[in-house]
């Protein structure tokens, strides 16, 4: 409850405020250029702290006669305002150890003048006024409760700055800028709030008022103004404004604005007539302002203006993920009584994604003429004619349970079925978490202690929505139920694009050949996912691993005599054109955060590899390849590309196995054993093994590390794998 009441909240405040946020950030975004624009201007002085208002001030009598103010800008100008001897009043800045003029008093850029209208009150004066400094607590709020989401995603406060694991882009990224622009988004907006409150009064009244005596008598005398101490004692950093006396009368003094107090001087004396410093409200509001426009730090200007972008990407892609979550979690099925419905179909989900899967098993099972009834966890009660009930459930946070599965513990403690059931769990989640699949444990273990419930079928545990996986369990239960299923579940419906084929290697001695294809239009893909290709007189898919390097689709392919898809590829030349469709792989991309990364494949299974060794990185891990192949004329099709990756030092070690080499015959998994110590320190670092080939050598792989990783780290290989420091994608 309290999880959903967060969530809603952040969503009604950032849709109901979506409008007024786009164009306080798309405003904030051009207003951030403009002191990041006057910090390049010849007049602005860098070293402000070094001079003394004294250097100035003697320089400054020397040029000119009759001076009246001395300013310094928000943007590190320094202003004077003199009257030369034709009598002109004129207004430019100066440099501070020469006092010649630098600069002109430029006229504020109209697209700044009009930006600046509309950031402040949305052209609609006073009431927009009002408007913006709303938006701008609420903005407060929305950052406040999207941190609180991001520490329940993360799993609590000390795991917020973890690495996020979330893989869909929207997800990730919302989560990660959230984290990296919380402090500033914060800042902006209650800057905003504070500048908005004090236009309308609402703070406390601040005045200066100087109290002394007029009548001032004293014996000093001191006829240079750059010898009084006062000027000497002042940088000009800490200057705001020097007003000179209007008069030569004795009772007019210099005026002096700090940054933190006002200063009256005898002009004959240099004695100090008047201090009075700031109030606190006026030193806060000089500091949000500054905070707010960014004046005086190019630094900080960037800030801000990455900051307002960032809203509107939290706008966009909170959008997105909050359609998704919507359109996924809809049932649009006919409403079926639960208590004349034969099997009850129950799910736990936070982002939606769960419900997809339940949706197209719900729909097999209506098709093979079952009454099923499909609801939430939460929504968990009696069904009178019900015989089965499967719980389809995804994990939140550190372990919980989603937000549609909060209440169910207590309702399934509290209520007792009316006849009783089957039941079968299934857990979706990532085995990048501590806690993978908990929450499916836990409701596991509630209907095993309950004695009006049977299992059907042990606890299975899906990994990054696997839709093998999750294709594996729906055979077993339609074996088990003998409920004949028509389709697969999961399937996706991917949209179809044009690749041309632009290189083709020859086929080698083990009839091997490396095919290169550019996409006719823009694709998203990167190594490890999945080209899925139906050949022409068979319409069953055939799925090959990814290599992504540049523009291109690189897949390493084995040509079958009775393989009706490798046939047909093996037929194709440059220039001819092929239709495909790209299936995302999350599960088995290159780990962003892995210092150490072990690659292991057999035969074709060196694909993905191919692209993640040629991948352009800043930060590179150090990557060791292990290769399996029968002879070494085997590795010749991929030794160009391996080559190039030893080049750009993305691959830091080789080690090639032949099973059919005379006097070295050996398997990938004997070069594991042979350097245990390798593999041994690479997962004590916490880095990762990727295995891509055949079921065979997968096997055969884990059992080599499962020996490693006992004699080594004392761990079985499968608490690798709860982890995720050991990746698969076999065959």
């Amino acid at each position: 409850m309290a999880l959903s009441i967060w969530r809603y909240s952040h969503f009604i405040l950032a849709v109901s405020t979506a409008l007024f946020l786009i164009l306080a950030s798309v405003s904030g975004v051009i207003l951030a250029f403009q002191p990041i624009s006057q910090a390049s201007k010849s007049y602005v002085v860098s070293n402000l702290e070094d001079i003394s208002l004294d250097q100035t001030l003697s320089v400054l009598q020397k040029e000119y006669n009759e001076i009246l103010e001395l300013e310094v800008t928000p943007s590190n100008g320094l202003k004077t305002s003199i009257i030369n001897e034709k009598g002109d009043h004129l207004e430019f800045y100066i440099n501070p150890l020469t006092a010649k003029k630098i600069g002109d008093i430029e006229k504020v850029s109209p697209i700044f003048k009009w930006t600046t209208n509309l950031h402040r009150s949305l052209f609609l004066k006073s009431t927009g006024r009002f408007f913006v400094g709303l938006v701008s607590f609420l903005l407060c709020i929305i950052a406040i409760t999207g941190l609180v989401l991001v520490i329940k995603r993360q799993g609590g406060v000390l795991k917020l700055f973890s690495a996020v694991k979330e893989t869909s882009f929207n997800e990730r990224y919302h989560v990660i800028f959230g984290r990296l622009f919380l402090i500033p988004m914060l800042i902006i907006a209650g800057t905003g709030v504070y500048l908005s409150a004090e236009k309308f009064s609402l703070l406390p009244k601040h005045t200066i008022q100087h109290n002394y005596n007029t009548i001032f008598q004293s014996t000093i005398e001191n006829s240079s103004i750059s010898e009084f101490s006062i000027f000497k004692n002042t940088k000009l950093n800490n200057l705001r404004k020097l007003t000179f006396p209007f008069s030569n009368d004795a009772e007019d003094y210099f005026e002096v604005s700090l940054k933190n107090k006002e200063v009256l001087v005898h002009q004959y004396t240099a004695e100090i007539i008047s201090e009075v410093s700031y109030p606190m409200i006026q030193m806060a509001s000089q500091f949000s302002l500054k905070l707010h426009t960014g004046y005086g730090s190019v630094i900080w200007s960037f800030v801000l203006l990455l900051s307002s972008l960032s809203i509107l990407f939290f706008i966009y892609s909170g959008i997105k993920i909050s359609v998704k979550r919507i359109f996924k979690s809809r049932i649009n099925f006919k409403d079926i009584d639960k208590d004349e419905c034969d099997i009850v179909l129950l799910v736990g989900s936070e982002t939606g994604n769960t419900f997809v899967f339940a949706k197209d098993f719900c729909k097999s099972l209506i098709k093979a003429g079952k009454k099923v009834f499909l609801s939430s966890l939460n929504e968990y009660t009696t069904y009178a004619k019900a015989s089965q009930i499967i719980v389809f459930t995804a994990t939140y946070g550190d372990g919980d349970a989603p937000s549609n599965a909060k209440h169910f513990e207590g309702v399934f403690k509290a209520l007792s079925p009316i006849n009783k059931m089957q039941f079968s769990v299934v857990g979706f989640g990532s085995k990048l978490y501590d806690k993978y699949c908990h929450y499916a444990v836990k409701a596991d273990a509630l209907f095993h202690k309950s004695t009006d419930f049977q299992p059907l079928l042990p606890l299975v545990k899906i990994n990054d929505q696997s839709q093998s996986a999750f294709n594996t369990w729906v055979a077993q239960w339609s074996k088990s139920t003998k409920i004949p299923l028509q389709f697969k579940i999961g399937e996706e419906r991917r949209r179809k694009s044009k690749f041309t084929v632009v290189k083709r290697t020859d086929l080698d001695s083990d009839h091997t050949f490396i095919l290169e294809l550019e996409p006719k239009e823009n694709s998203s893909f990167q190594s490890g996912d999945l080209l899925s290709i139906a050949p022409e007189y068979d319409k069953k898919e055939r799925l090959y691993s990814i290599a992504s390097i540049g523009t291109r689709i690189v897949l390493s392919i084995k040509k079958h005599n009775m393989g009706i898809c490798s046939l047909q590829l093996s037929a194709l030349r440059c220039n001819d054109t092929i239709t495909a469709s790209i299936k995302q792989n999350p599960g088995f991309h290159l780990p962003k955060e892995a210092k150490e990364v072990i690659l292991i494949a057999n035969g074709t299974g060196i694909a993905p590899f191919l692209g993640m060794l040629n991948e352009e990185k800043s930060v590179k891990p150090k990557t060791y390849l292990f290769w399996g192949g029968r002879t070494q004329q085997s590795f010749k099709t991929y030794e160009d590309l391996i080559n190039k990756a030893f080049r750009a030092q993305n691959l830091s070690g080789l080690f090639l196995n032949f099973s059919k080499e005379e006097n070295q015959r050996k398997y990938v998994q004997d070069g594991l054993i042979e350097r245990k110590d390798l593999v041994s320190k690479v997962l004590k670092s916490g880095g990762t093994v990727m295995i891509c080939g055949s079921l065979v050598m997968k096997n055969g792989v884990l059992k080599a590390l499962d020996q490693i990783s006992k004699e080594k780290l004392d761990l079985a290989v499968d608490v690798l794998e709860m982890k995720g420091q050991i990746l698969t994608d076999c065959y």
